[in-house]
């Protein structure tokens, strides 16, 4: 669980710094972060599928989440908890549902998350998710900047998927090839 964790402090780090920022962050240093970013996933995901020989398991994988999430339509069930979130906390920030809901789609829809979350779990070295947690907070300086609040309370979420994750595979792991 230490990659998770750690996930967990470099959001709240880098979204309070993001916080403190509020909008003063020029667009064009978001732009940059978030490009950046962007390239780096990919660098680390090419690798990642060169050394995989399970492509189509990845492939199939990807696409049964991808029906299953739309099928239970997850998607609204977020949207009207960080509703129900933002009127307990009495936040008046608009766009906190919509930083919630960024931020968490940014920070655990990815295969790092997957993938580190399963390694870690099965034993392995929590490496992809300390990789993800920089990526993360990184990510978390521009999102909060520019939206808020919400994207602190999306460790939650974060924290209960992969957190989630990780206990499964270490649950599961002696069953798993």
């Amino acid at each position: 669980m230490l990659g998770t964790i750690v996930n967990v402090l470099t959001i709240l780090a880098g979204g309070s710094l993001g916080l403190l920022l509020n909008k003063r962050l020029p667009e064009r240093f978001i732009k940059i972060f978030f490009q950046v970013i962007g390239l780096f996933t990919l660098f680390l995901g090419f690798s990642m599928a060169l050394e995989t020989s399970h492509v189509m398991h990845m492939i199939m994988a990807l696409v049964t989440g991808a029906l299953i999430g739309e099928g239970l339509r997850i998607d609204r069930w977020f949207e009207q908890w960080g509703n129900t979130l933002k009127k307990k906390i009495k936040t008046g920030n608009e766009r906190f549902t919509e930083g919630l809901l960024t931020a968490f789609l940014l920070y655990c829809m990815g295969s790092l998350t997957i993938l580190g979350a399963i390694e870690e779990g099965m034993g392995g070295s929590s490496r992809l998710l300390l990789i993800k947690s920089l990526m993360d907070g990184v990510s978390s300086i521009a999102l909060a900047s520019g939206l808020g609040v919400g994207v602190l309370f999306s460790v939650i979420p974060l924290l209960i998927f992969q957190g989630g994750l990780t206990l499964l595979a270490m649950v599961l792991g002696d069953f798993v090839p």
